[in-house]
């Protein structure tokens, strides 16, 4: 079943991009997301749910939940302005704008990291989640999915608890900053999601992480599809 659901996957995402490739060129970040969203991403975000057993990995809570059309280019245009302002504020984080979310990824080498084995906010990972809370603070019209992984040192069972406990340490630190509890999801994935090689330390180091997916809550979308209907 596993391999018919990835073959799926390939076909839809591969259709969805050649359109898509073809709609957005010269497109902003805020077009692109209108595209794809009109184009198959809820479809493309329940393939990756139903592939991974769960549809609130980063990547399939961002393009599961697009509004699409001239509705989703408000949201984009919303996400544009909010991605900027952390890739300005935090130049180490790697963000990246997905659909009408953002994709946001810190590991041991941009702003916030783990002791080795442990789970405690350290100094410099509060300075960079003070500057994360006020950024969410400006724009409350979005929730936010925190994500918890691992490298494979360790046990299966141990990365699991290590990414969960890190995953709440940031999630609670931020609510404990003024944010509302209800904005946040937390998930944890320990060692079962590597983005990099783990037979490297480099590879390793990428690997413990924290993951954000950030995407518009139902007020956001409502409001936008209103201003969409008006500019109709």
């Amino acid at each position: 079943m596993k391999t018919t659901i990835n073959r799926m996957f390939v076909i839809l995402f591969a259709s969805t991009l050649l359109f898509s490739c073809e709609a957005t060129k010269n497109a902003n970040n805020k077009q692109k997301g209108a595209v794809i969203g009109s184009t198959g991403g809820a479809v493309i975000g329940g393939v990756i749910g139903n592939n991974t057993g769960d549809g609130n990995t980063a990547l399939g809570a961002i393009i599961g939940g697009v509004v699409g059309g001239a509705a989703g280019a408000i949201i984009g245009d919303r996400m544009d302005k909010q991605a900027k302002e952390i890739e300005q504020e935090i130049p180490g984080a790697e963000v990246e704008r997905v659909g009408e979310g953002i994709n946001v990824t810190f590991d041991e080498s941009s702003g916030v990291y783990f002791d080795t084995e442990k789970y405690n906010i350290n100094a410099k990972s509060q300075a960079t989640l003070n500057k994360l809370a006020d950024i969410f603070k400006e724009y409350p019209d979005s929730n936010i999915l925190v994500e918890g992984h691992t490298d494979n040192t360790g046990s299966e069972t141990y990365n699991l608890t290590l990414s969960k406990n890190r995953a709440q340490a940031v999630t609670n630190y931020l609510v404990n900053n003024g944010l509302s509890s209800g904005r946040f999801n937390t998930k944890w994935y320990g060692e079962s999601q590597p983005k990099y090689d783990n037979s490297t330390a480099e590879g390793r180091a990428k690997n413990r992480r924290v993951e954000l997916a950030i995407v518009a809550n139902e007020e956001l979308k409502e409001e936008a599809r209103r201003k969409a209907e008006e500019q109709n």
